[in-house]
Parts: C-alpha cells; sequence; structure tokens
C-alpha cells in the first residue's frame, strides 16, 4: 500500500449536484472526526506501515479546516512518504488565503487541486458555488505564487456556458493540470430532483473542444477527462486508474488491499459519518482474480498510454491474451485499438464503452478452476 486517500467530509456549501459523503460543520464533529481519524489510521499504519508514494486529502473540502484542525490531520497520519511523493489537497477558492497556503506547505502538502468548475458567475451560480470569478482567479494566482503544482476542475456542456471561454482562461492560467468533465446526474440530489437532464449533445461538443484548445495551449489528454502538460500528470489518480492497491481513511472512504486466499483483492467502504464515529467496521468485498482483470481493463483504457494486458497476467497468474487477442485483433483491424505486443490502447477515448464491454465479454467465457488465481499476501 503506497497511496493512501483521506477523507474529510466538511463543507462549507452543499453544491446541488454534489452526492458524495459531505455534510456542514456543527460543534463538536471535526474534533470528533479528527480522534476517530487518529485511531484508524494508528490501526491501519500497523498492518501497512509502507512509505507513501502518494497521500490524497479530498472531500468534503479539506481546505475549510481550521488552522490547528488541519495540523491535527496530518498529525494524525504516521506514514512517512517517500522521496519526491505527491501530497495533494483540495480546496475550494473562498477557503485559501496566503496564511493558509503557508501552513499547507509547511504540512507538506505540494499539490493543490481547486474546485474552480468554472469562470462565469452565471455558470458558477447554477452549480451553487460559493465563490465567484474574482475568487476562482485569485486561489489560483495564490496557489502557483506559494509554489504548489496547481490542478483546477472545469464542469463542461452546462446550460447557457460558453464552453470556449472557461477554457480559454483555463489554459492561460498557467496550471499545470485541468480536469474537464462533463456533468453526471446522481439519483437524490438536488439537481435529480429538480429534473435537471444534461444535453448529451452539448457535453459531446464540450469535451471535444477541450481536447482541441486544451492540445493547442500545451495540454495533452492523459487520461479521459484529465488534461496535463508534461510532467504535471496526477500520480495519485493514476494509482486508481492503473488499478494498484491503496488505503482509505475517513467516513465513506473506499480502500483497495491486497488480499489473502483466494481473493485478488478487498474492497473496503467506510460507513458514513455517524456509524464511522461509534466504531463500525467498513464493508468488506473480495475481488476475485477475473474481476481484477476485467476492472484493471476499464480502468486502463481510460489513459491514452492504454493498458498493459502481459501486467495483468503476471498480478492475476490468468491466460488473459489467449483469449483477448481474437477480439482486440478485430477492435484493431477498425482503427479502434493499437496494439503494441501485449499493449493495447484506445484510438478514441470517448467511445471506450463497447470496447469494455467487448473485451470483458471475451474474458467470461472461460470458467474453471484455472480462474482461481495465485495465493495474494500482506498489505
Amino acid at each position: 500500500m503506497e497511496h493512501l486517500y483521506v477523507h474529510v467530509p466538511f463543507c462549507p456549501t452543499l453544491c446541488p449536484y454534489c452526492d458524495f459523503h459531505v455534510l456542514r460543520r456543527h460543534p463538536g464533529s471535526v474534533e470528533a472526526y479528527l480522534e476517530r481519524l487518529k485511531e484508524e489510521a494508528r490501526a491501519l499504519y500497523e498492518r501497512c506501515p509502507t512509505p507513501l508514494k502518494t497521500l490524497y486529502l479530498g472531500g468534503g473540502t479539506p481546505s475549510f479546516l481550521r488552522e490547528p484542525e488541519l495540523e491535527a490531520l496530518f498529525e494524525a497520519l504516521p506514514w512517512s512518504l517517500t522521496e519526491g511523493a505527491e501530497v495533494t489537497l483540495e480546496a475550494n477558492p473562498g477557503t485559501l488565503s496566503p496564511a493558509r497556503l503557508r501552513l499547507l506547505r509547511e504540512l507538506g502538502v505540494n499539490r493543490l487541486s481547486l474546485g474552480v468548475q468554472s469562470f462565469q458567475e452565471g455558470v458558477l451560480r447554477l452549480l451553487g458555488r460559493a465563490h465567484g470569478r474574482k475568487g476562482a482567479f485569485r486561489a489560483v494566482e495564490m496557489s502557483l505564487e506559494a509554489g504548489f503544482r496547481t490542478s483546477i476542475d472545469l464542469i463542461l456542456g452546462l446550460p447557457s456556458q460558453d464552453v470556449e471561454a472557461d477554457l480559454r482562461e483555463a489554459a492561460a492560467l498557467g496550471v499545470g493540470h485541468i480536469s474537464a468533465y462533463t456533468l453526471q446526474i446522481e439519483p437524490g440530489t438536488p439537481f435529480a430532483l429538480s429534473g435537471y437532464s444534461p444535453d448529451p449533445d452539448a457535453e459531446a461538443l464540450a469535451m471535444e473542444r477541450a481536447v482541441v484548445m486544451l492540445g493547442a495551449a500545451g495540454f495533452y489528454r492523459y487520461e479521459v477527462s484529465n488534461f496535463a502538460r508534461p510532467g504535471q500528470e496526477s500520480q495519485h489518480n493514476q494509482a486508481y486508474w492503473k488499478n494498484a492497491f491503496w488505503g482509505a481513511l475517513g467516513p465513506s472512504a473506499v480502500g483497495h488491499y491486497q488480499a489473502q486466499g483466494q481473493a485478488y483483492a478487498l474492497r473496503t467502504r467506510q460507513p458514513p459519518l455517524p456509524r464511522w464515529l461509534a466504531g463500525e467496521p467498513p464493508a468488506v468485498e473480495e475481488v476475485g482474480p477475473l474481476e481484477h482483470a476485467k476492472e484493471s481493463l476499464m480502468l486502463g483504457l481510460r489513459l491514452a498510454q492504454g493498458v498493459d494486458v502481459e501486467g495483468i497476467e503476471r498480478r492475476t497468474n490468468l491466460p488473459l491474451w489467449a483469449l483477448l487477442e481474437p477480439k482486440v485483433r478485430a477492435f484493431a483491424a477498425e482503427g479502434r485499438l493499437e496494439v503494441e505486443g501485449k499493449r493495447i490502447r484506445a484510438t478514441d477515448l470517448n467511445t471506450l464503452h463497447p470496447l469494455i464491454l467487448g473485451l470483458w465479454e471475451a474474458l467470461e467465457k472461460e470458467t474453471g478452476p484455472s480462474w482461481e488465481g495465485p495465493v495474494a499476501k500482506g498489505c
């Protein structure tokens, strides 16, 4: 376990499109959270003390915590970091100040992910964001001046949004990373309850413009929704897309751990805050070798570099290529996949769904004892 995610559920505002486990702070709530987090971190560290290559503090809004609370948060994490480790903290523009940024640097944060979403006042009001256009620009400016590797989030394809204006202004900021995605309406959110429905044609056109305009500005699309200048890619998120193992702390956080026995991995999900504070353990799901292989194909094809099938074979001890090759060659003949050895890459990251379904279908034809996989050990 060389990667760790910490969920900080507190937010200054609850956006109408958000379905993450977030809540407003109440008297004593942050103190109780930090105390429980310290206990949980110690227990996980005793099992998995490996130095971390990446640490990601997400939410919620971690930057919403007060200075002493931020210090206590980092003190609760006993792991050491490898040389050059990436330490990311999610932040909303309205929660940053020069003093807050200095403290984050002192605590070891070297990368900020800013929830900008748009630079247009009407769009920001639609999204329920607490900041405005000037606040977004100021937050990015302060982050860069303080020396952070800086990423911003953009939501594209929204009603009345001037997509090209948002992309043009984002590209000119000087940031090294832009996450550009369309809005997914989740059940139970205010947007869903209001009947809001995105325009798929507008969203598709917006992503096409993102590829062209950000590409012209020096960003390359290294993952379906992520654009970076060379060397500015998110190392933590790449661990997800490469289906590596990572730890998870905090309410509702999801972890992925190496298993013992016939399961290849264990997927864990922590309970929501009240039950998590009471010490309820996470729900645990066993992930078998075949399921891990399918997930690795799905996630890996999201990357511009594609996925190394031979690497998945080594991890799972499954004869994947023999089953996949006919389908891979057929997709390659159609111009939808590029093949180099046992590495496959999608030629169009916007049309992954049929590729994934086709490869999964090829794998699911095989059953039997040979698919039980190896005995895995450790963390």
